[in-house]
């Protein structure tokens, strides 16, 4: 299993509604508002890095109120519990 992060901008006062949605999405295993220039960050899992290729433009960039989103791809987890 692979797993990216993914920063995004939303437009305002569609925070909470932009959240809802991309819970919905599959993949998806957590979001999390944040301070700094971006507004959520989300945690998506995919078999492979390929499926992220269709993962993020074709679904969760498509969520309305999204305006703009970076992506990160992690290679390594060293701890994955609290």
């Amino acid at each position: 299993m692979r797993f990216a992060f993914v920063l995004l901008r939303v437009e305002p006062g569609r925070l909470e509604e932009v959240a809802n949605a991309v819970m919905e999405i599959d993949g998806v295993s957590e979001v999390h508002s944040i301070t700094g220039p971006f507004d959520l960050l989300v945690k998506l899992y995919a078999a492979g890095y390929d499926d992220f290729g269709d993962l993020i433009p074709d679904r969760l960039q498509k969520v309305p109120g999204i305006r703009d989103t970076e992506t990160m791809l992690a290679f390594r987890a060293f701890k994955t519990t609290g």
